[in-house]
Order: structure tokens, then sequence, then C-alpha cells
């Protein structure tokens, strides 16, 4: 993720120049960087600059900070009192509360629902996918379901699956806004459509499954490129059998989603999956929901109720549901449960999931890349989140205007 230094010079005018941070990628250095910024995007960097900017140039303090890329959610079903699947006109809500916890950009997630709610969703949510001031981009929606084995429903209404169907997702492409779809490859139907996905620009994700490992291999091969909240509605794994998340460990291929809030996957199998994958294998998500930001109580994702309490968000019957994790949680339990590096934890939350979608202008600090930052301190606190080169949090007034 390093970065390519620019010709500028300390009398050239930027829009924003971030001044005296260090790096993702060398975060023990004691060399400050400064990054500068213009037409929302990455300009260059400069290594020992004076940390002056020159005239007309805004300014950002990121003193003892690591610079890093912004993060990306593949997997958001709402928060702060919203759900995206039975409130997905209220997304800009939550697209405003995103950038306190360092996610730049995300997939809205709409789980399993009628036909008709879905349709309604993703016609909302695509006509709102234009970012405004101050909030995070949206990516894409995320269909997690209705195709899913209801064996591994979790807690997806029974009644809404259905078996894979062209004629259904007919118009779920990139163009019209879709950018993943969750479904189970095992089910009839599911390798077809899985090549209709493809071709329409979307990512097709494995979860909910009961796939063995060949059935699994025939998704790959049809065109699965990633798996949605590793361990979680999927079948068990043994020496012998190694049933859906075997296969998903020993690739080298699909990047897995994982949910690092420590009720969802045990710390230990959170290391064994990093041990396996690492960081381009893995990428952190928060399947987070309207209860994300809004304490304990009662709440919905779709048509199912969910108590949110100690033990975490679930439906009546007890079932996980979602979660209430933020993703600088994710970042700080990830590196606290593998003792991985904060650069490699870094990777995970932006760079592996910007490839997964194909935005090479995304994840990365590299010159003429969308210029999406967050300023961490040295506990992987945000301090400051950057979006197309707007300044949208800084809690610590390290932001100053051009004058």
């Amino acid at each position: 993720m390093s970065t390519t230094p620019s010709v500028a010079t300390g009398s050239t005018s930027f829009d924003l120049t971030v001044i005296g941070g260090r790096l993702i990628d060398d975060p023990q250095s004691d060399q400050d960087i400064d990054l500068d910024i213009i037409g929302g995007r990455i300009a260059g960097t400069v290594t020992g600059r004076r940390h002056t900017a020159g005239t007309g140039t805004a300014v950002l303090d990121a003193s003892d900070c690591i610079i890093a890329p912004g993060w990306i959610d593949l997997q958001l079903n709402g928060g702060w009192g919203v759900d995206f699947t039975s409130q997905p006109q209220r997304i800009r809500e939550v697209a405003r509360r995103l950038p306190a916890t360092g996610v730049t950009s995300f997939l809205p997630t709409v789980i399993s629902s009628s036909p008709a709610t879905t349709a309604r969703a993703v016609t909302t949510l695509s006509a709102a996918s234009t970012r405004h001031h101050g909030e995070a981009r949206s990516l894409g929606i995320h269909l997690e379901g209705p195709f899913l084995n209801p064996l591994r429903k979790g807690a997806h209404p029974p009644h809404h699956l259905r078996l894979p169907s062209i004629e259904e997702a007919a118009q779920w492409s990139a163009a019209a806004g879709v950018a993943m779809v969750t479904l189970a490859p095992e089910l009839a139907g599911a390798l077809e459509l899985i090549d209709v996905l493809r071709a329409n620009g979307v990512v097709v994700s494995a979860g909910h499954t009961a796939a063995n490992a060949e059935e699994l291999r025939l998704g790959i091969d049809a065109g699965i490129t990633a798996a949605t909240h590793l361990y979680n509605a999927m079948g068990p794994f043994g020496g012998r059998e190694p049933g859906t998340v075997g296969p998903l460990l020993a690739d080298r291929t699909v990047v897995t989603g994982l949910i690092v809030d420590g009720l969802h996957v045990d710390p230990i199998m959170v290391d064994v999956a990093w041990r396996a994958r690492g960081p381009r294998g893995i990428a952190l998500v928060t399947d987070a929901i309207t209860a994300l930001g809004a304490g304990y109580g009662a709440f919905g994702i779709g048509d199912t109720e969910i108590i949110v309490d100690e033990t975490g968000a679930r439906t009546a019957t007890g079932i996980l549901a979602g979660s209430v994790l933020r993703m600088d949680e994710a970042v700080r339990n990830l590196i606290a449960f593998t003792g991985c590096s904060s650069a490699d934890a870094l990777v995970a939350a932006s760079t592996t999931p910007a490839i997964l979608l194909g935005r090479s202008d995304l994840g990365n600090l590299l010159v003429g890349s969308i210029a999406d930052l967050v300023l961490l301190d040295g506990a992987h606190d945000v301090v400051s989140t950057v979006i197309d080169g707007e300044v949208v949090y800084d809690p610590q007034q390290r932001f100053s205007p051009a004058r």
C-alpha cells in the first residue's frame, strides 16, 4: 500500500494537505508524511516536509496518527434505528453516522424478503447511491438471500426463502445498483444463476449454505468469489468432513467475510481463520443491524423481531441475528484476537474488500486513488475521517480550512 511521491513543493496549493502522519504500511516509522489531495483524489506524498501548506490549502493535522485508507463494510443491515430491508428510504441517516466508525464506503444489505419488498429496497437504495456532504458512500446493494438453504437459514424468515430464479434476479446487476448477492450454491438452479449474476457485474458470495466441499467447488468454478460471514450459517467441519468451512479456509481465491465481535466467532477460531487466510483472504464485516448505536431493546430486521441484550442480537428463539459491532471495534478485536499487525488488520478492513468489489481506486493510498482516509491514534481509535477529500469527522478539530 505504498505511495508514489509527488512533485509537490511547499508552495503548491492543494485542496487539502494531511500533515505529519505515518502511513499504514510503515506505522512504526519515525519519519512523518504529508499527503496532498486535489479534486478529491490523492495527488502525492512527501516525506520529511517542514509541515507547511501552500496558500489556499486546507490542512488536517495528522500528528501522532496512522493514516489508513477508508474502511469498507460489505455487510451492513442498518443502524441507529434504521433497517435497510424495511426502511431503505432512510439510508442517509446511517450514511451520516458511519464516518465516526471509520467506514467511508459500505454495501447496504437487504435480507430475505418477499419479491416486492426486495424490489422496492433495490430501487430505493440504488436511487440514493449518490454521496451527499458528510456521508459515507454506498457502493451498491448486498442482497443476502432469498436463495438460501433453509437448513442454514439463521435468522432469515423461512417463508421468504426460495430456490434460485433467473427470472426473479433478471434485474439484479451492477448497472441497477446491486453489488453483491449471497446464495447457497448447492440449491437447484444456483450454478446457472451464478453465471448470470457474474455476467451482470455482481459479486456472488456463498452463504447460509450446507454445501459440501464438492458443491462449494462447483460454485467457485461457476463464479463465486466471496463467502458471507465465515463459520456462521455454514455446516460444521472436521478432520474427515471439511464441509463448507474447510474449503474456504484452504481456498486462495475466495474472500471470506468475518464478524469479529467475539460472539459470532470464538476468538480462537478467528485466529485459525486468520492464520489460514490472512489479510488478503479475510474481509472484516460488521453485519450490524438497526440496533447499532441504539442500545439494548427490541428491534427489527426485515419482518423479524430481534432482541438485543448483553448476549448480542438474537431472535425470540435465541438465534444470532446480525450484530451491533462497529468497524473500529472489529479492527481492534482482530488485532487482540490474532496478534496481527496494525497494517494487516487495516488491509482486511479496506484493501481486501475494495479488491473484491473491483474498486482499484479505493482501499489504498496510491496517487490517483479516491481520497478516503482514516486517521487512527495508537489505540486504533478513529481520530478523523476523510471522504472524497472532504473532512467529514473531526471531533478533535484537527482540520483548518484554507485561508
